[in-house]
């Protein structure tokens, strides 16, 4: 009985670990790599919908087109903000997203604090595509306003050197760009 007991256990965390280390993705940036916990609890379709065009190499060369300096960092237009891509066009970045359909609000009640990911989209609570932004700072008047579906763990010194843009619009004439975003 106490082998099972201990095989149940060492199966119990093996799976565990299995299903963590799945749920960490890999953000890297010209300044260095930053690590990403997700949040498929809170919201699976986002945490979905991030992973597969992630894992798809969708985000790899897409734009930090709006950075806000103490605000946050806003990317993930994979139509005009990739500069590997054909559409890609500076002035539109923001504007496109996927080819997929836009998703339904996820609001949580976690907070827009320093290193949080979240779903960015238009006026309208359901328009979430692929954009996304990584917040700077606590941006208390977004929560429950926006999808929240991961946070840095680690790195964040690297988010604090992507360019900044416009103090006003966030505009960044020449911005950085993710090189690559993975599953760890």
């Amino acid at each position: 009985m106490k082998r099972l007991i201990y095989l149940f256990i060492f199966f119990f965390i093996l799976v565990s670990t299995k299903v963590m280390a799945n749920e960490i993705m890999i953000l890297k940036l010209e300044y260095g790599n930053v690590e990403i916990e997700l949040y498929p609890d809170k919201a699976p379709n986002h945490v979905k919908r991030f992973k597969e065009l992630s894992n798809s190499g969708k985000y790899d060369g897409v734009v930090f087109h709006r950075v806000i300096d103490g605000f946050m960092a806003q990317t993930g237009d994979v139509k005009f903000g990739n500069s590997n891509n054909s559409e890609f066009n500076l002035s539109l970045a923001g504007t496109g997203g996927s080819d997929l359909p836009n998703l339904k609000a996820e609001f949580t009640d976690i907070a827009h604090t320093r290193g949080i990911l979240s779903a960015a989209r238009s006026a309208d609570p359901n328009s979430a595509n692929s954009q996304f932004f990584i917040c700077f700072d606590s941006a208390p008047h977004l929560d429950r306003q926006y999808s929240v579906f991961g946070k840095v763990i680690s790195g964040m010194e690297f988010v604090d050197k992507i360019k900044k843009g416009d103090p006003r619009s966030g505009a960044v004439p020449n911005p950085d760009k993710i090189l690559s975003l993975r599953s760890k």
